[in-house]
């Protein structure tokens, strides 16, 4: 192996590494006795720095277009550069919240955990082997359990991260059990020839195979909190600082969801043309045509999307508090995604409704948690009563819940709208059968309900009456911040067509 070759291709997670080591030296060895304030900005100041590097390394890359031992793609457009972009944006945009944090006495290890996090997210962006996507899942993994511990004092957090850790273990697990069996099928962990051997198991009826599709399932289900893998969100939203699950939220989705799309590419590719596979390996038949699904990898997906989307959106409906609500809120987001997956092998507009979809609604969710987080440090709670008269107490901040929570609720003008419009038009545009349109009524009646759990919290920030009037104080910064989240929202959604030509010309 050249390594030459390796470091150029991994020249991006080089930077945050690097980035990561100088936040540490520097809080350190000279900001031991400066204000947390302070500390905490400069930390927040070289991990965004170290984010630009990164971004920077990788557009200096785009269209190169070469691999290093089939284990590493360099970023030369398409899923891979989109999705590291996206993890280097929102990291950058997290750290900001650090600034005017007060959870944690140590924020340069903060920083530092969380660059490192994204390193790992971006390797498993790049990675077209299994064993190098097991480590980068677990680079991201182990630093996302470190996370949600941050807050020392917290009892919540401990939890929180207990369960985190005990539920990521065993995902784990199943994981690499199906990997394992995938490499005994393939006789190989790259992907390419996984994608030939998936054609010989699937027209034999491999029972090994189905296996491998059910525990891979069942370790990345976890990773995007899909039903009935979702029961650690909820705790780890909650007991998380504001930061890291917002991290959590955004980072993780986006880099799982770009795995997702390349073992699809592998696993279903096979069967975009279904009849002329089966045909030429001779052994069974299609699948129903009124299925309109490619495979068992499909079906998978189709039932994790509608236990998703149901189980998100009804469980959400009951919650009093705003941070859980967020959570189930994830899981049916995760299951709209889900139904654009099953049908990704069709062409490659469902990958790209699928980025599209993540980007917007990872940046969304920043900002909803970043609003929350600022109500929670001022109250002492993130209840629903938490938000009364919220637009007298501190306007500006309302002004952003409401345009965040309309956005994921898929209200236009603003870019949650145009996520979910393309995402379902990707899905109904497979002329496939009967079912994706099934699928996709299903998930706009969910996108009605979730509207009503959406408005239950800004009906508190707007409507009802405050028992408390003090006025909300918010810290400059994090003000700037949500305002610039809430502003790109805007734009975004009365521009959608700028977004999603980057994405498809990338």
């Amino acid at each position: 192996m050249n390594y030459t070759d390796l470091f150029r291709v991994t020249l991006p997670e080089t930077a945050l590494e690097v980035a990561a080591l100088v936040v540490l030296i520097v809080d350190f060895a000279f900001l031991r006795k400066a204000t947390m304030k302070a500390r905490a900005a400069i930390a927040a100041i070289l991990g965004v720095v170290g984010c630009g590097a990164a971004m920077w390394a990788i557009g200096i890359q785009t269209g190169s277009g070469f691999s290093v031992g089939d284990l590493l793609v360099l970023a030369n457009g398409g899923v891979s550069a989109v999705a590291q972009m996206g993890v280097l944006v929102l990291t950058a945009v997290t750290i900001l919240l650090l600034i005017d944090s007060d959870f944690t006495r140590n924020p340069g290890e903060f920083v530092a955990v969380v660059l490192m996090a994204a390193s790992g997210g971006i390797v498993i962006s790049a990675a077209r082997d299994l064993l190098v996507i097991f480590v980068g899942l677990e680079l991201l993994s182990i630093a996302l359990y470190i996370l949600t511990a941050f807050a020392k004092s917290s009892a919540k957090s401990a939890e929180a991260s207990l369960k985190y850790y005990l539920f990521g273990g065993m995902s784990a697990a199943f994981l690499l059990f199906g990997f394992s069996y995938l490499y005994g099928l393939a006789g190989s962990t790259d992907l390419h020839q996984i994608v030939l051997a998936a054609i010989t198991s699937y027209g034999s009826g491999s029972p090994l195979f189905y296996a491998a599709l059910v525990l891979i399932a069942a370790g990345l289900g976890f990773k995007v909190a899909a039903v009935p893998f979702h029961l650690w969100a909820p705790d780890t939203y909650e007991g998380a600082p504001a930061p890291a699950a917002a991290f959590i939220a955004s980072v993780s989705k986006v880099a799982s969801f770009a795995l997702l799309i390349a073992l699809g590419t592998a696993i279903l590719h096979p069967f975009g043309n279904v009849r002329h596979v089966v045909f030429f390996v001779g052994h069974i038949g299609p699948p129903p045509k009124w299925l309109g699904l490619a495979g068992p990898w499909s079906i998978l997906l189709a039932v994790l999307a509608v236990a998703s989307m149901l189980v998100g959106n009804l469980a959400a409906l009951a919650q009093t508090s705003v941070r859980r609500l967020l959570a189930y809120s994830a899981i049916a987001h995760a299951g709209y995604m889900l139904v654009a997956l099953a049908y990704s092998s069709y062409g490659p507009k469902s990958a790209q409704a699928i980025l599209y979809y993540i980007l917007t609604y990872g940046l969304t969710t920043v900002g909803a948690f970043g609003a929350v987080g600022a109500v929670e440090q001022a109250t002492g709670s993130d209840k629903l009563d938490a938000f009364l008269g919220l637009h007298k107490r501190n306007p500006l901040l309302a002004g952003v819940l409401l345009v965040l929570f309309l956005s994921l609720a898929g209200i236009p003008p603003l870019v949650g709208f145009w996520a979910k419009f393309n995402l379902f038009a990707a899905v109904l545009g497979v002329n496939a059968g009967a079912v994706p349109f099934v699928l996709v009524a299903l998930a706009v009646a969910m996108s009605a309900v979730s509207l009503y759990y959406y408005l239950q919290v800004l009906k508190r920030a707007y409507v009802m009456p405050a028992v408390d009037e003090t006025p909300i104080s918010v810290a400059p910064i994090t003000l700037l911040v949500l305002l610039a989240i809430a502003a790109a929202v805007v734009l975004a959604g009365c521009f959608p067509a700028v977004l999603q030509s980057w994405i498809a010309g990338f």
